[in-house]
């Protein structure tokens, strides 16, 4: 089945403080957005890449893709306000596409590996919906913001990273549904799978500690000292 790689860039990087979203950021010489195309755009499992954008952004993001010469970027699609916006950006692009595989990745976590994924598409041959995820070392506390209310079970607890991946019928149903719900609140499309089709099982791959999401200006030197290593 056709593996489609969606890479949600739509966000502006408030919180890294930065002028331009956090996906123009450049660490060692090249784009977050850039390393992170990189990584689908040589994996031989992925046949087509999708980019979801901040509309300001759609021309700037096409001349990089043009710079780049990546063969497999197919479409730069507008982003919304909401992050659940950019999800049916890509699935409106390909509704009217055969069944294939949404697989969607932030585009600032720009150390995603070719294992991640290699498991994720692995998966998709017996899942419909798939997960990655890390496991959580710390003590988590459950409060009420300003009291300890519970303390979880660690072992069972892990760390939601991406690629989240889905086959097209799967997630489109999961929003159809969602968006007839008046309280609809979605933070990720694993959490709209697993609140709106609740019948589908989220199959979890396990993750990387480097598979970082950059949010902060302290994320950008752990990034460098990855990257370095790596060279």
């Amino acid at each position: 089945m056709k593996n489609i790689a969606v890479i949600l860039a739509g966000g502006v990087g408030s919180r890294l403080g930065s002028e331009k979203p956090k996906q123009f950021l450049e660490i060692c010489g090249r784009m977050v957005i850039e390393r992170t195309i990189d990584a689908f755009e040589k994996n031989e499992r992925i046949d087509e890449i999708a980019i979801v954008m901040n509309p300001e952004y759609v021309g700037e993001m096409e001349e990089i893709a043009r710079r780049n010469r990546w063969r497999k970027v197919s479409k730069v699609l507008n982003g919304g306000a909401e992050r659940y916006f950019s999800t049916l950006s890509a699935i409106d692009a390909y509704k009217d596409a055969d069944e294939v595989n949404l697989i969607f990745h932030d585009a600032v976590r720009p150390m995603v590996s070719q294992t991640i994924i290699e498991k994720v598409t692995d998966a998709l041959e017996g899942h419909d919906a798939v997960g990655v995820a890390v496991k959580v070392t710390d003590t988590i506390w459950e409060t009420d913001g300003e009291t300890i209310k519970s303390i979880p079970d660690r072992n069972i607890m892990r760390k939601a990273q991406t690629p989240q991946a889905f086959r097209l019928s799967v997630i489109k149903e999961a929003y159809r549904r969602g968006l007839q719900d008046p309280k609809m609140c979605s933070t990720d499309d694993c959490g709209m799978v697993m609140r709106y089709m609740s019948e589908k099982k989220i199959y979890i791959v396990e993750g990387e500690e480097r598979n970082i999401k950059l949010t902060y200006k302290e994320d950008v030197p752990y990034i460098e000292m990855l990257l370095n290593k790596q060279k």
